[in-house]
């Protein structure tokens, strides 16, 4: 972490930092009636529309930037110091609703422009220039991937952190924030601007300190449990007043908090933070016991009832969703085994939620998709980055459930103390914008969501990576025959391949496949995460063949190696669709990049799990008839038309997953609680 150094106002050679107006910053709760939210879903539409529109008007930001470029080029590196200290209070003094004018934005970008030339040895394209503007701007910057985020994004940092205002930089895994933090450090440090990083597995004090920095880099989990956290202890001192008087006299209320608050926030892979990983509730439990909480005889005799329990007959599993649901003649059958029981299972409510539990663990999560077993726990792999959570558990005994299935130790049933939505955790930043490869596709929702626009950024260079039609086979077998004679094929020629697959047991059952094709190949997978980076950035060598779960590795650039690029560049084969087609395209993004050669190939069956549950069923057969009369490549068609399906019932789960939160919120507020 770099020395502190405060800024807006210089006394005798040294920055003194001004107390804060508000101790406890961030955006008030947005009041919408049924009518709002009707009314900024129909927005969304036609804002949807006007990415590339949006785009165009960024370009005035390129004007303003190259008017101060040679005489920043002509400073030395003590007054170019001099010039960013110099330039604070006019950017602090700018700001206006979190909005800079295009003039003094520019000056900024100039500035940084040259000091990151100086200190990275990296200079910002134009194009980076308009990321960068868009985001301040509160917009979603669309930047195809290898376009160079990492860097973009510090032309934004910068500039908020030198008007004054904390920034929190999300990114999708820790690897990635201690990377980014650590490599974009030199320029920071240069500009006088502190930056720390949160990670998993820091204490309070690690990160108290670390949110006291000017940049703080960090997970959107990390920093949104920080601040359910928080939530917990400002529930005791509720008013910006009162915490002001508790931190002058040193109340635990105050010097408990870890966040100064939520001011800006740019989000990385915005898409996937925002969209896909929305469907899941935050939550914190306590850290004993819950008081009067089940027994674990309780969780084993549920366990024995589940499993003597017949789908079709006594439970069913609803179309395109993870949950069962109980039938009445399996409430029927639960009454009669559970008759006159001594136990809680005698008690109705208690034995129809943990016997469904049970069935959920038992018909619903999959080791080696939601979770797997290592030293005697089970430990929950995150569905959109393939990454373990070891310090994370599902609510309400489904973890006791699991953990029983596998049979491992049963852990303590935990109280929940904290709840909340991502939707409603990001709105109540002062000033949220990000970028990502993928935003078009969620154009509509992250505007009627998040009020957020997006701007496609051109590329860099002219895009030359070549896609091939899809090849659908009937079978699972086939088609991991066929694509062990197309990786045979490409790694003869030399030519680099990439396996994307959906989840760490697709992963074994591709590499197995290979191996007993005499192809030697690397695997990457949740399990493993140590030198991710490291084999992911060398996939691009010639004749490497990796296979790599959903966006393992996402975020390393993979450079071509010598001769390479006349081979063709990277393949990148897509084992299977994913449920979203945003998903797909961030795999197909690794390859291509900065107008290198590149080609994806998609190898789908009609058996691939996006195909499966009794919804599809219908499908599955259409694909039948259409490979045979018209051939397997008409079947594709179905495959997307699934696709299709899936998001829109993803897309439903949020909006009732907000639903949801709105009526807690009400409930809460009724009661005088804050979450």
């Amino acid at each position: 972490m770099s020395r502190v150094i405060g800024y807006d106002t210089v006394l005798g050679g040294a920055s003194v930092r001004p107390p804060q107006t508000i101790e406890y910053a961030e955006a008030p709760e947005r009041p919408e009636t049924d009518l709002d939210r009707a009314w900024a879903w129909l927005q969304g539409a036609f804002v949807a529309q006007g990415a590339r529109a949006r785009a165009r008007r960024l370009r005035p930001i390129l004007r303003h930037t190259k008017r101060h470029a040679k005489r920043f080029s002509a400073m030395t590196n003590a007054d170019l110091r001099a010039a960013a200290t110099a330039l604070r209070p006019r950017l602090r003094k700018g700001v206006k609703d979190h909005t800079l004018p295009v003039a003094l934005a520019g000056e900024s970008f100039a500035l940084i422009r040259e000091a990151a030339e100086r200190t990275l040895g990296m200079r910002p394209y134009d194009v980076q220039l308009l990321g960068a503007w868009a985001m301040l701007c509160g917009q979603i910057a669309e930047m195809r991937t290898g376009e160079g985020k990492t860097l973009c994004a510090t032309l934004a940092v910068a500039t908020t952190a030198l008007s004054g205002r904390q920034v929190h930089l999300m990114t999708v895994n820790d690897y990635l924030a201690e990377r980014d933090a650590m490599e974009m450090g030199p320029l920071y440090d240069f500009l006088g601007l502190t930056r720390a990083t949160v990670l998993q597995g820091q204490d309070g004090a690690t990160r108290q300190a670390a949110y006291g920095c000017d940049i703080v880099y960090g997970t959107n989990k990390e920093i949104a449990f920080d601040y359910l956290r928080d939530r917990a202890v400002l529930r005791r001192a509720p008013g910006n007043l009162q915490r002001k008087v508790d931190r002058i006299t040193g109340a635990n209320s105050a010097t408990d908090l870890r966040l100064r608050g939520l001011p800006v926030a740019f989000v990385d892979e915005a898409d996937s933070v925002l969209i896909d990983e929305a469907r899941t509730p935050l939550i914190i439990s306590g850290t004993g016991e819950l008081e009067g909480g089940l027994p674990h005889t309780v969780y084993y005799s549920a366990m024995l009832i589940a499993r003597n329990m017949t789908e079709g007959r006594h439970f069913r599993i609803p179309k395109g969703v993870r949950r069962v649901e109980i039938l009445d003649e399996g409430y029927d059958w639960l009454d009669r085994r559970t008759l006159n029981r001594p136990d809680q299972l005698g008690v109705e409510v208690i034995r129809d939620h943990t016997v469904l539990q049970a069935l959920n663990a038992l018909h619903i999560f999959h080791e080696g998709e939601a979770y797997i077993v290592r030293d005697e726990k089970v430990q929950i792999v995150d569905e959109h980055t393939g990454r373990v959570m070891p310090d994370r558990t599902w609510s309400d005994g489904l973890h006791q459930m699991v953990e029983l299935k596998e049979g491992v130790p049963l852990s303590e049933t935990r109280e929940t103390l904290s709840r909340m939505t991502y939707q409603r955790f990001f709105r109540r930043y002062a000033h949220l914008a990000g970028m990502t490869g993928t935003a078009q596709d969620a154009a509509w929702e992250l505007w009627s969501v998040y009020r957020l626009a997006v701007s496609r950024i051109p590329t860099n260079r002219p895009d030359i990576r070549k896609k091939k039609r899809d090849r659908v086979f009937v079978s699972e077998r086939r088609k991991v025959a066929g694509l062990c004679r197309r990786v045979a094929g490409l790694h003869d020629a030399g030519q680099p391949v990439l396996i994307g697959t959906r989840t760490i047991l697709a992963s074994q059952h591709v590499s197995a496949a290979l191996t007993k094709a005499g192809l030697k190949h690397t695997v990457l997978s949740a399990e493993q995460d140590a030198h991710e980076a490291a084999l992911i950035a060398k996939a691009g060598h010639r004749g490497a063949i990796l296979v790599a779960t959903n966006m393992a590795g996402r975020g390393t650039d993979i450079k071509l190696g010598p001769e390479v690029a006349a081979l063709g560049g990277l393949a990148v084969l897509l084992s299977e669709r994913h449920d979203s087609r945003r998903v797909d395209r961030q795999l197909e993004g690794r390859c291509g990049r900065q107008g290198a050669p590149g080609q994806t190939e998609a190898w789908l069956s009609l058996e691939d799990e996006l195909m499966t549950g009794p919804d599809a069923a219908i499908l599955r057969r259409l694909g039948k008839v259409l490979a045979f009369l018209l051939g397997p490549w008409a079947a594709a068609w179905c495959i997307r038309a699934r696709q299709r399906r899936v998001e829109r019932l993803h897309a439903q789960m949020r909006r009732d997953l907000m639903k949801q939160d709105r009526q807690l919120g009400n409930v809460m507020a009724f009661s005088g609680e804050l979450e």
